[in-house]
């Protein structure tokens, strides 16, 4: 498999968690994103809106979706699953998981920020506000569920899943922006349980070959 990934890309991230966590080896073609090359016609003949992660499949298949991605890894390797198969289960883990994916993340990407900065004028002030406020919004909501899941070690259960895939790398982009954390103790501790597991060592975006020097 080829893994087109950006070492601080939260959706990567994701891809990448869940890849260590079922021991499949991948290549890593790195594209780095703050300089424009998921732009490029030939990333764009890969990924159509221009971003990543981007999976190539053993037989050539391309899919360009960060949890289209980990469902089919699940499908392929299933003893290491990241979604359960007892429907509530399942369900619950999906609820966190688009939670973040759809309700968090799409507003504060990177195409979202350059948006509000070059096309609507708003200073660095005005973006930070914007950006935590969407992530107040989503982690308060992502607290409330953690809360009433039945106690573990990770999001649902004692090993990690398709919701601690999404849960980490949103943290991760929180703690950079410098956001206020403590209202979500559930969220904390579960983002330290994970940090001490070896597949999100091992993806974590400063283990990146495209990490700054």
């Amino acid at each position: 498999m080829i893994l087109y990934s950006f070492f601080n890309s939260s959706t990567s991230y994701r891809v990448r968690i869940a890849l260590a966590l079922k021991g499949i080896e991948y290549q890593l073609r790195t594209v780095a994103i703050r300089k424009g090359e998921q732009y490029s016609a030939a990333h764009r003949s890969l990924s159509p809106i221009g971003g990543v992660p981007v999976l190539v499949t053993d037989d050539g298949e391309v899919l360009t979706q960060s949890l289209a991605i980990l469902d089919y890894l699940d499908a392929i390797a299933p003893q290491v699953p990241l979604f359960p198969t007892e429907p509530m289960r399942r369900a619950r883990v999906q609820e966190l998981a688009l939670l973040i994916s759809c309700d968090i993340h799409p507003l504060n990407n990177l195409r979202v920020l350059k948006y509000l900065e070059y096309e609507l004028g708003l200073e660095a002030g005005e973006r930070s506000e914007w950006y935590g406020h969407w992530i107040a919004k989503g982690l308060a909501a992502a607290e409330i569920l953690l809360q009433r899941a039945d106690p573990a070690t990770f999001c649902f259960g004692d090993t990690p899943g398709a919701a601690d895939c999404c849960l980490v790398p949103q943290v991760a982009n929180a703690l950079r922006m410098n956001c206020d954390l403590a209202p979500y103790p559930r969220v904390l501790q579960i983002h330290q349980a994970c940090l001490a597991h070896p597949a999100f060592q091992a993806a974590a975006p400063e283990r990146q070959p495209d990490y700054p020097a």
